[in-house]
């Protein structure tokens, strides 16, 4: 018994979620390079319905993982950190220089070349790494910062659906896409009526999705529109957006993003690491996860606070924003997605993959180390 009660204790922390996509990264990564090699990346090539495993899972498990986040932004904007305009300014300036400084460092070291499209690559930040890495501080980190980020991570990744939607989209197909917002219309109208049936939303979502698949537009945008067509009323228990979230966390955390993980990182290493490093799409995601990322998120914080748009919570100080601005860096999921959306040729591809892990695993030492040198250790905050 108490071995169960750890277990779903483990399950329940937060930092349990950055535990397990590290643990699968790291096991991708050494049978990827091992004499199974082979055998392991053959799994994610077995055709299913005439498409890979890779394929169904990044094009259709996503979309499940960006239905949560679509729940949790829309729960954030009426109830939480984004519900009070006045508040929500500094994390949302936080975001946008988290996003903008990072793409800029990219596009000046790719300006011109045939890599320049990847760079939404270092503008996201993984929610569930960047938390994981925060709880590891324990209860010395105050409250608001927490909140903070959690805003900042939110907004980021609703900044880098908005780019995957505007920019990363080829060839549009306007039938099926006319067809799968009209679908999302009629779910908007049905929240409109109160039909409260959260099966007449599901059954719609997997249409919408269908449709927005065959589109051009990129498939998981489905699971953040239909998040927002499905009934909030007063973010109770027993509304259906509420009632949903809670049912998603557990899969999307355990088992969506760890098959995400593994699939995407059965990376084979293989030449210099230093000269792949060189390359001038690996500087740009690098320097814009390490250096952009925190440089964005302090410089724009600042901005805001100084033309009195908002004021810095009286728990924290610059010194903990630039470490959360590190912490930022962590790229992860949301990166390697974007890459893949970014590039056709498997060798910038894994390289890219390998950098945000790189550029991922220094931002968490350096963010926690500078945070823990910050924070006041004799005066531990509860929450």
């Amino acid at each position: 018994m108490k071995i169960i009660k750890r277990i779903k204790s483990f399950f329940a922390h937060e930092k349990a979620g950055g535990i397990v996509l590290i643990a699968c990264t790291l096991f991708s990564l050494v049978l990827s390079n091992s004499v199974c090699n082979d055998v392991y990346q053959s799994l994610w090539h077995i055709s299913i319905f005439q498409q890979n495993v890779e394929y169904w899972i990044n094009d259709g498990l996503m979309a499940i993982f960006f239905l949560l986040i679509g729940l949790e932004l829309k729960r954030e904007i009426y109830q939480g950190e984004l519900s009070n305009v006045r508040e929500a300014f500094l994390p949302i300036f936080g975001a946008l220089g988290g996003m903008l400084v990072p793409a800029g460092i990219y596009v000046l070291f790719n300006i011109g070349s045939n890599t320049q499209g990847g760079a939404g690559i270092p503008m996201a930040t993984d929610i569930a790494f960047a938390l994981g890495i925060l709880s590891l501080l324990g209860n010395k980190v105050p409250t608001s910062l927490k909140i903070f980020l959690t805003a900042l991570a939110v907004i980021d990744d609703l900044g880098a659906i908005i780019v995957i939607a505007l920019f990363y989209t080829q060839t549009l197909i306007l039938a099926n896409l006319f067809i799968a917002l009209s679908i999302f219309m009629v779910l908007l109208f049905c929240n409109y009526f109160k039909l409260r049936f959260l099966i007449i939303y599901l059954l719609g979502g997997i249409a919408m999705w269908y449709f927005m698949l065959h589109s051009g537009v990129h498939a998981t945008i489905s699971g953040v529109l239909l998040a927002f067509a499905i009934p909030f009323n007063n973010g109770s228990e027993e509304a259906a957006s509420y009632k949903l979230g809670q049912f998603l966390h557990f899969p999307v955390t355990f088992l969506i993003l760890p098959l995400f993980a593994l699939a995407n990182t059965a990376i084979t290493i293989g030449g210099q690491l230093s000269e792949m490093l060189l390359q001038p799409y690996s500087i740009g995601i690098l320097c814009g996860l390490l250096i952009g990322k925190p440089l964005g998120i302090l410089l724009f914080s600042y901005i805001a606070t100084k033309i009195k748009l908002c004021q810095l919570p009286s728990e924290i100080n610059w010194q903990h924003i630039f470490g959360v601005g590190i912490l930022g860096g962590i790229g992860f999921t949301m990166s390697i997605f974007i890459t893949l959306l970014s590039f056709e040729q498997l060798e910038i591809i894994n390289n890219s993959k390998l950098t945000i892990l790189i550029s991922s695993a220094l931002s968490s030492l350096v963010g926690l180390l500078v945070l823990k040198l910050t924070l006041k250790k004799e005066q531990p905050i509860v929450g």
